[in-house]
């Protein structure tokens, strides 16, 4: 057996590395991939990466009716694991996020391990890591999260291509390609903080939702019920998403705590509602932070007192260390 010195192990371990990169940049070239899980972000994915140019070489699912839909996007075929996973270079699990460990020990029992095959799941919230059953398993793990909700396969075709995705794993430049093949773009995220990332997108998405509940309930109390008080905030709410767009934050901050209003937001946590009022004050504490950014950037700052009235009134802390 040949010996090395640390010099040429290195050397031998940088090559064999860079060969690996090579060949998989060149399968990405000419995709062949396969699906597990038909559901939505799968069948878009699969009609996506068809249209760039990349072949799905089958399907894997467990629902009748989910391949049925997919078959209605593309023919292909529906395959069982142990003819699907040897056949392709690129595997996409694309269930949903409890099965997708299950998923890959399911291919280790099989003994349908492929040498350098590229492993990719979809979800927001767990790790690339999760796929890697055993540590010697000599596939490499990636994770392609598109930052969007979709309501169909039609609606995520229509807006993946400008989705912004959370690429994390063992080939990231691969994935980065791969993502704008979709039309996407790409993002790096930390794998150690990707839940981190994905309550982000929980705020930025579902929570935007319990916002504008908050919003009805409290029109409701002024006397505007229901849709009608969803109608009524609704161009409010995209007026603020489009100052997001414009100028970004913390530009984006208006009303009463912007302008250092203390009467005003002494007035609101007199007559909110008890339930409301500690989610009001946290907000309102964020809203502070974000209105002192605002005043930083502009030159400017609030008076102290008034600084010191706002921070009581939210809860928070004031000037000399003393809570409400």
């Amino acid at each position: 057996m040949p010996k090395y010195g640390t010099l040429e192990r290195d050397n031998l371990f940088l090559t064999a590395n860079a060969i690996a990169d090579q060949t998989a940049f060149e399968r990405r070239n000419e995709m062949k991939f396969g699906i597990i899980g038909a559901g939505i972000v799968g069948t878009a994915l699969a009609v996506q990466l068809t249209e760039a140019g990349h072949e799905c070489l089958g399907v894997h699912t467990r629902s009748r009716l989910s391949y049925e839909r997919f078959r209605s996007y593309l023919n292909i075929d529906h395959l069982l694991l142990e003819e699907l996973v040897p056949a392709v270079d690129f595997l996409f699990i694309t269930t949903q996020d409890g099965m997708i460990q299950s998923i890959a020990e399911n291919l280790v029992e099989k003994d349908l391990i492929i040498p350098d095959q590229i492993w990719i799941h979809c979800s927001g919230s767990l790790p690339s890591s999760i796929l890697r059953i055993q540590e010697d398993l000599p596939v490499r793990c990636l994770s392609l999260h598109p930052l969007q909700s979709f309501a169909s396969v039609d609606n995520a075709l229509t807006i993946l291509s400008g989705t912004h995705f959370g690429v994390e794993g063992e080939e990231e430049v691969l994935g980065e390609e791969i993502v704008k093949d979709l039309g996407g773009i790409p993002h790096k995220i930390l794998a150690d903080e990707k839940t981190l990332y994905h309550a982000g997108a929980v705020v930025a998405s579902n929570y935007l939702a319990v916002l504008a509940s908050l919003a009805v309930e409290l029109f409701a109390a002024a006397g505007i019920q229901g849709e009608e008080a969803l109608a009524s905030l609704l161009p409010l709410m995209k007026g603020t998403l489009s100052n997001l767009e414009q100028v970004g934050l913390p530009q984006a901050l208006t009303g009463p705590i912007a302008r250092g209003e203390v009467q005003v937001i002494k007035g609101h946590l007199d007559q909110l509602p008890s339930k409301l009022t500690e989610i009001y004050k946290g907000l309102g504490l964020k809203a502070l932070e974000l209105g002192e950014n605002k005043r930083a950037k502009q030159g400017l700052s609030y008076p102290s007192e008034e600084l010191n009235i706002l921070k009581l009134l939210l809860g928070g802390q004031n000037s000399d260390g003393e809570f409400r």
